[in-house]
């Protein structure tokens, strides 16, 4: 990348509970936008290039289903009655990972950073954003951490008696831009996670924060910590949020 000037600031947008596909077009739009100023600052002098914008979504999803790009068809243990019946939908996407559920009392979070403003390593990145929510639970006196050879944040990593995903994480990047994101169970409805093999894994389960503090959780709360410890690990600066596509 040109020598242009490195933009650790970051636009916050609370989409509110919204739509899948409504969502992810508006990934898409701003990912090739920032995609297209990268491409622009290659054939401009260095006084004229312009630095690239970083945005970070939150929103919460109607019951959807999502395959990412290394992910089998039959993980998804319904066919389109058993969808409608459960009201859900179900999308075949461009992240990588397996099939995840998204849905109400689920914070979904999708950072569209160009990496260049921060550094060019998407393991770091993966790593940065388990962190965040590690750090979260760490506020709600849950601990929780890595297992080695799966993505995502986990309970019971150490001892390994009974490992429960409580964060699964998907991302795509192109010239070190970034979209999708983490989905992180607040309040989310598990019964929704027997109708897949979830990530394509078979043999560990799944859990939410409200299940294991043993009450509902403000969603509003636990966001802001989220909120906060992202920028935290990735030291940056939040801006005012500009309106999204409506």
């Amino acid at each position: 990348m040109p020598d242009v000037e490195k933009n650790k600031a970051v636009i916050f947008q609370d989409l509110g509970l919204t739509d899948y596909q409504k969502a992810w077009d508006y990934q898409e739009e701003i990912f090739e936008k920032t995609i297209a100023i990268k491409l622009a600052n290659r054939d401009l002098p260095e006084p004229e290039q312009k630095p690239t914008p970083n945005y970070l979504l939150f929103c919460q999803h109607p019951h959807v289903y999502t395959l990412g790009k290394s992910g089998k068809e039959e993980h998804l243990l319904l066919d389109d009655d058993g969808l409608k019946s459960n009201q859900a939908t179900f999308y075949k996407i461009n992240r990588g990972g397996d099939i995840t559920y998204h849905g109400p009392g689920q914070l979904v979070g999708y950072p569209i950073f160009d990496l260049d403003n921060f550094f060019t390593d998407i393991h770091q990145y993966l790593r940065l954003l388990e962190e965040a929510i590690i750090l979260t639970l760490e506020y709600y006196g849950i601990a929780a951490g890595r297992i080695d050879g799966l993505t995502g944040v986990w309970l019971d990593h150490l001892e390994k008696r009974n490992q429960r995903k409580i964060c699964a994480i998907g991302v795509k990047t192109s010239r070190w831009v970034t979209m999708h994101g983490f989905a992180f169970n607040v309040n989310a409805q598990l019964d929704y996670f027997n109708n897949i093999v979830p990530c394509g894994i078979s043999d560990k389960a799944v859990t939410s924060l409200h299940k294991e503090i043993g009450r509902p959780m403000e969603m509003q709360e636990v966001s802001e910590c989220v909120k906060t410890n992202l920028a935290k690990v990735f030291d940056f600066q939040y801006v005012n949020p500009q309106p999204h596509l409506s």
